[in-house]
């Protein structure tokens, strides 16, 4: 009996921006063949390193010549399911009316609560799959999505079954995570401590025992929620063994950052008035900086986060579109890692860094974001000369081919 160890697929005369510390910028290895078996990376370097007839060491053999191969991108922060849009108020901002104003008048994200609850489940997937689609043709391989526009249990049900469905649908990774502190859901608009309490004593763990949650969130805010709700619903998420993320400092500084690296969280988001002390915890505990250029765009914001701290502290710093109704309808994580380069003065490399390996360290993964032995063989096929291209193009399609777990990625 004989054990067939040949490759599944193997792709020859291509270049690799790895994103592993080689030495070299983007991790590159040139005129380079790289290989998977069973869903994971076995062979990654370059061409002269192949032992043998490519033919002889896989069943499949491709070439492709002076094409470039990263991680597949991974978006790590997105509201992507929702009911509606919010177009008037992106009409109401150009005529002077702050995203405060907006919120504090019954609209913003409580407008995308109204639209979403009357939604079915059926409803919502069909409304939510073409945004999740855009995402896959930029050559997303790993998607968050995250609930919040429902702010009841049954809505709140709704919108985690919908991305598990778009997972499937698509051929992708989704990863939840459970915001029920999103927003003050008008019911509640006398009994707030009454809604904190729902959410932690009977949403999260109902849907936690549905397996629908694999983070939990929340907007941690003058215009969100306080410090001290924030802190009750991440020692409820502890108690159930969920990791947790946040929404910190993107209007105020509210000490959120500090906060959920207390909790030892995967990431903490927007992050445009951090301080110094709240990067200092987010270095301790390892959590990582996501930036979100969209929003930051959209509000026409003119205070971007604190970057050269990060790199000073060693923040690994992500980069994700947060595609949401009202204020980031961004459908490509490309033009969010442009906008992180023009925006934030962040390098195209570290925008590449942010969209691959230090986007899946955002998510609790370490089996992606790298193209290296023994990872996950999620892919993205390029159609550049350099990879710093994937953040000078302003727009346009640069995809050529994705593979999730060695299968190949069909967009629609």
């Amino acid at each position: 009996m004989t054990t067939d160890t040949r490759m599944d697929q193997l792709l020859l005369d291509v270049n690799l921006a790895t994103m592993t510390d080689n030495g070299r910028p983007y991790g590159a290895i040139e005129h380079a063949a790289i290989g998977w078996r069973d869903g994971l990376i076995v062979h990654v370097g370059p061409m002269s390193e192949l032992s043998g007839d490519p033919h002889a060491l896989a069943h499949r053999v491709d070439s492709m010549p002076g094409a470039w191969i990263t991680p597949g991108l991974v978006d790590c922060h997105t509201h992507l399911v929702f009911g509606g849009d919010r177009a008037t108020e992106f009409e109401q901002r150009l005529e002077g009316v702050s995203y405060e104003e907006i919120a504090r008048k019954g609209g913003g994200i409580v407008s995308s609560v109204r639209a979403t609850r009357m939604a079915d489940e059926d409803e919502l997937l069909a409304q939510s799959l073409p945004r999740a689609r855009a995402l896959v043709a930029d050559g997303v391989t790993t998607l968050e999505i995250k609930s919040g526009y429902g702010l009841e249990p049954d809505a709140e049900r709704r919108m985690l079954r919908v991305a598990r469905r778009i997972g499937r649908e698509l051929g992708i990774t989704v990863r939840t995570s459970f915001l029920g502190l999103h927003a003050l859901p008008p019911e509640y608009r006398e009994r707030r401590d009454d809604y904190v309490g729902l959410v932690c004593e009977t949403m999260l763990p109902a849907l936690a025992d549905e397996e629908l949650v694999d983070a939990v969130d929340a907007f941690c805010e003058t215009i969100g929620f306080t410090h001290a709700e924030t802190q009750r619903l991440f020692e409820r998420a502890r108690d159930l063994g969920l990791p947790v993320k946040l929404h910190a400092e993107q209007l105020s500084d509210l000490g959120g950052a500090a906060l959920v690296a207390s909790f030892e969280g995967l990431s903490a988001d927007h992050l445009e008035w951090a301080s110094e002390d709240g990067v200092r915890a987010m270095a301790a505990a390892g959590t990582v900086a996501v930036m979100l250029p969209g929003a930051y765009y959209a509000l026409r914001d003119t205070r971007p986060p604190p970057i050269e701290r990060f790199r000073q502290h060693g923040v690994p710093m992500a980069v994700a579109t947060d595609l949401n109704p009202g204020t980031s309808p961004l459908l490509s994580l490309r033009l969010a890692m442009s906008m992180a380069c023009t925006l934030f003065r962040m390098t195209p490399e570290e925008a590449l860094r942010g969209a691959t390996v230090h986007a899946a360290r955002a998510l609790g993964l370490d089996d992606r974001g790298q193209l290296a032995s023994g990872l996950r063989a999620d892919l993205t096929v390029w159609n550049v000369g350099h990879p710093a291209e994937l953040s000078y193009w302003i727009g346009g399609n640069l995809r050529r081919d994705s593979w999730v777990a060695g299968e190949r990625l069909i967009v629609a």
